[in-house]
């Protein structure tokens, strides 16, 4: 079954749809993306580690949950879609900041994304999907920029570039995730 995305201008309104992989080509297509950011009580961020198998990234740590909202479906409805179909939980999560990023992302492929960042609470592990995640872990934010110094080829593009943006959102929210 083929998967679509919704193409979108740089105020985040609906221009088209386009099959998955082809507004991931050629430098790809500006489309709407989401990415969860579930965090525990003692503040560590869930990782998840992508199964080998997927499109891009596989194999790449990341943030807990990333998606792109099919046509006519809400952000938050599609966040909480895709937490329980990678990670098999649901929790409550509120957006907390928007961006606009492009990254090449391999195999030919780039994102070019209109993305949605929603934070999370969850202080259970996951049930990962083996088909979408082979793997999660908890961390500290200090300890994952650490790492992700050391090692950013272990990490996926897309939270390489908007870490310090979820750092400085947790920061602003601090009380509240």
């Amino acid at each position: 079954m083929e998967e679509y995305v919704v193409l979108v201008d740089e105020k985040d309104r609906k221009v088209g749809i386009e099959e998955k992989i082809k507004a991931h080509s050629n430098g790809g297509m500006l489309h709407r993306a989401f990415s969860i950011y579930i965090f525990d009580g003692r503040g560590r961020l869930m990782l998840q580690h992508r199964a080998g198998s997927k499109y891009h990234g596989g194999g790449l740590w990341t943030n807990t949950v990333c998606g792109h909202p099919r046509d006519g479906e809400a952000n938050e409805e599609a966040a909480h879609r895709r937490l329980f179909e990678e990670m098999g939980f649901d929790c409550r999560v509120e957006e907390a900041f928007n961006t606009i990023y492009r990254t090449y992302v391999g195999n030919g492929l780039s994102e070019n994304e209109f993305l949605h960042v929603f934070f999370g609470r969850y202080d259970r592990d996951p049930v990962p999907n083996p088909l979408e995640a082979q793997g999660f872990r908890w961390i500290s934010l200090s300890e994952l920029e650490k790492e992700i110094a050391e090692r950013p080829e272990l990490y996926s593009p897309w939270m390489r570039l908007i870490l310090g943006k979820v750092i400085d959102a947790r920061k602003k929210n601090s009380g509240q995730w």
